[in-house]
């Protein structure tokens, strides 16, 4: 027996098993103890190509072809234990400071917005919508804490602890405040230039996160940040049905267009040295 190597997460660890299974080597799993799993190898010959595998593995570990495995090979006797965390603990720990402090603002305005009044706070926080306002810097920004109705706060809320969380938790705070910063701006100017100033909400934001996170994972496997591609191309179907009034629902489209391409042009941009390297 053979010990190939370790990871922090059982489940990792059972996803390349289940994979090596299909491509008719046989690991086997041990934990010392929950935050360590070991995988061994029986066949000592098979080493050479299980170790090749394992650095294909870890250059993209959310592959497709590694969970089609596990649905192919894997069963439910595996014998590992899962940590549990409490709600609240998961939540922070997929979550920075400015994951927070963006979330715990939209959550803020939307109260307030509720006792006030939508029209009370969009005079305070919309792009700015007379001359006389355009040197009020917070304005082109502060659109984006504005939601008005449960539904879209929640949508766009979950989308933003889950990608800006990434981003921030991988990268570090610095780059998910300067996609932040870009996107919520240049998709509130396009916003504006092709509906007025009276929008708001985070989902400039959310399809900049969207097109980042899809294209760096496409580019830069090893970086950690991704978005499955069923996911992105959902994302643009519901981008389309928007644009097309399907479902019948207000949607700031510039916004969403402008977020998308600003995030796939950071996100090239962030890869280029990458790809030279590579």
């Amino acid at each position: 027996m053979l010990m190939i190597t370790s990871f922090a997460n059982p489940r990792v660890a059972q996803a390349f098993v289940d994979y090596m299974a299909t491509q008719g080597v046989v690991l086997t799993i041990q934990q010392p103890h929950p935050a360590q799993t070991d995988v061994w190898l029986a066949n000592e010959s098979q080493a050479d190509y299980v170790q090749d595998e394992l650095d294909l593995f870890l250059e993209n570990p959310a592959d497709p072809r590694y969970m089609a495995a596990s649905w192919q090979s894997g069963g439910t006797h595996s014998g590992l234990h899962y940590q549990r965390y409490p709600f609240l603990a998961t939540l922070k720990s997929n979550a920075g400071p400015l994951t927070w402090a963006v979330t715990i603002a939209c959550i803020a305005v939307f109260i307030l917005m509720n006792i006030v009044g939508e029209q009370a706070v969009m005079i305070w926080l919309a792009w700015p919508y007379d001359s006389e306002l355009q040197f009020e810097g917070w304005r082109y920004f502060t659109h984006a804490l504005m939601h008005f109705s449960l539904m879209h706060i929640l949508f766009n809320l979950l989308w933003w602890w889950y990608l800006g969380g990434m981003v921030e938790k991988r990268l570090g705070s610095g780059k998910l405040l300067v996609i932040t910063v870009i996107s919520a701006l240049l998709s509130g100017f396009i916003q504006h230039k092709f509906a007025g100033p009276w929008f708001g909400g985070l989902s400039g934001v959310v399809y900049a996160l969207m097109g980042y996170a899809w294209l760096r994972g496409e580019r830069d496997p090893q970086s950690g940040i991704f978005l499955q591609r069923g996911l992105i191309i959902f994302s643009l179907i519901w981008l389309i049905a928007g644009l097309f009034n399907i479902f019948g629902l207000s949607m700031a489209n510039g916004a969403h267009f402008a977020g998308l391409l600003v995030g796939l042009a950071m996100a090239f941009t962030d890869t280029l040295n990458v790809r030279k390297r590579t």
